[in-house]
């Protein structure tokens, strides 16, 4: 990921462009993309259990497009809070609320509708409406309480955000002083990206 984005970086047009790539792929989910989906995916290149993925609606595994596995990186306890900060079709927030219990709180948070109607039907689907709740927002700006989380777990999204210090301050506000942050994401150093890299939307969002 760029750790920031050019002096004019149109904002607002990055939002868009990724809008519309994660609205498609809630709509397509097996249409044609440059990047990888789905629970298959998952198991074999980003060591997801596939029998665990098994237990899960397809309408939270098929639209899938994350780049690591961050439950991997810490054990959830039962009744813990987990929020995932950009949760898509809601793989990584259904496999945590499984794992928290029926005690445990799992929040998702996401700004495509379509990918958040997937989350809730997954939910629906999968038994956990009780543990699971969706919520429309965004990266830098989450609708969450201030130190109401235990772990945050995100998937390939920070990369996504030209503002990726107001991301990561945002994880910090939400999380409890002994909470943890488990981030899986794709990384770059900027000197290797010619500008019209740097300043293309499309480039970021892709």
């Amino acid at each position: 990921m760029a750790a920031t984005s050019p002096a004019g970086f149109d904002v607002a047009r990055l939002r868009g462009q990724i809008l519309a790539t994660c609205d498609r792929v809630a709509r397509e989910p097996h249409g044609e993309f440059h990047f990888h989906r789905g629970p298959g995916y998952a198991a074999d290149y980003l060591e997801y259990d596939a029998a665990e993925l098994a237990l899960l609606p397809a309408e939270a595994t098929a639209r899938f497009a994350g780049v690591g596995n961050p439950l991997r990186i810490g054990p959830l306890a039962p009744g813990e809070t987990v929020l995932d900060h950009a949760c898509g079709a809601g793989m990584d927030l259904l496999l945590a609320a499984r794992r928290i219990g029926p005690a445990g709180r799992a929040i998702g948070v996401d700004m495509t509708p379509a990918m958040r109607a997937s989350a809730a039907a997954g939910a629906h689907k999968a038994g956990l409406d009780r543990v699971v709740e969706i919520r429309a927002g965004f990266l830098e700006d989450l609708p969450v309480e201030d130190e109401s989380v235990d772990v945050v777990i995100s998937n390939g999204v920070v990369n996504l955000s030209p503002r990726k210090a107001r991301v990561l301050a945002e994880c910090a506000r939400v999380l409890r002083r002994d909470g943890e942050l488990c981030v899986a994401d794709l990384t770059v150093e900027e000197e290797e990206l010619p500008p019209e890299v740097l300043t293309h939307p499309a480039a970021w969002a892709g």
